[in-house]
């Protein structure tokens, strides 16, 4: 009897987590479950861009501050965690968030094209905003930023001279960096599509989680450009600093 009751309750779990699983997977298919992924994974996203920001802003503190908080990120977890380890799961999961951020965008797109007759889709393209419009090229656009910033200042592979880049040498490393101006003009123009590309997210994340209303409407609308030109201001600061020899 006990033996019998132990595996109807293991069938019983079973098909919840298999109902579960066949839901999540359903909600994944529809418009509204990619809005979903996308709002929570721009969530994610934004509140690694603003703290990336701040900790970039250190630079202005000097050599010291820089390189003492490039190691802090390194040790964080120790000893219960090895060196660096805390930090790659961190960026693992970056990376999840923007392969599906993506993903869903692509796949989204796709879904409102084929939902679409051509005369509301030549309408929506003169009444969009510029924001909206360039979301597409400038979310390229960031892609190809995110893998030549990785291989670039992360991994020091790309950019620089034969063993300029130094590990840990983050104010060095930079000033380096920049000092080429087309790269340093790259990171500008990259940070201009960033901060397009937060502004109409943000709006509409807030929209997709509904806490958008006919009240608060234009507040969460200023909210979205501050955000976004402040985001703009801090990241440019660094590229703009070296390249006019405030940083050296």
């Amino acid at each position: 009897m006990s033996n019998n009751s132990s595996l109807t309750q293991i069938a019983a779990v079973t098909t919840t987590r298999t109902l579960a699983n066949h839901r999540v997977v359903a909600l994944w298919h529809t418009m509204v479950g990619k809005k979903v992924v996308m709002a929570v994974t721009g969530v994610v996203l934004i509140l690694f861009v603003i703290a990336h920001m701040l900790g970039n802003l250190k630079i202005f503190s000097g050599p010291d501050e820089i390189n003492a908080y490039s190691r802090f990120l390194r040790e964080v977890g120790m000893p219960e965690l090895a060196y660096g380890q805390l930090l790659w799961v961190v960026r693992i999961i970056l990376l999840a968030c923007v392969g599906l951020h993506v993903t869903a965008a692509v796949q989204l797109s796709r879904m409102s094209w084929a939902a679409r007759p051509l005369a509301y889709s030549v309408k929506r393209n003169v009444e969009t905003t510029f924001a909206a419009r360039l979301m597409r090229w400038g979310g390229a656009l960031l892609v190809a930023f995110i893998a030549f910033h990785l291989l670039h200042l992360t991994a020091g592979a790309v950019g620089f001279r034969l063993r300029q880049f130094k590990d840990l040498a983050v104010y060095q490393n930079v000033v380096a960096a920049f000092s080429v101006w087309p790269i340093a003009l790259f990171y500008v123009v990259a940070m201009g599509a960033l901060s397009l590309h937060l502004y109409h997210g943000i709006w509409s994340m807030l929209q997709t989680l509904g806490w958008n209303t006919a009240r608060n409407e234009a507040t969460l609308q200023t909210i979205s450009r501050v955000i976004a030109i402040v985001v703009f201001l801090g990241f440019t600061s660094v590229p703009v600093a070296v390249m006019t020899g405030w940083l050296r």
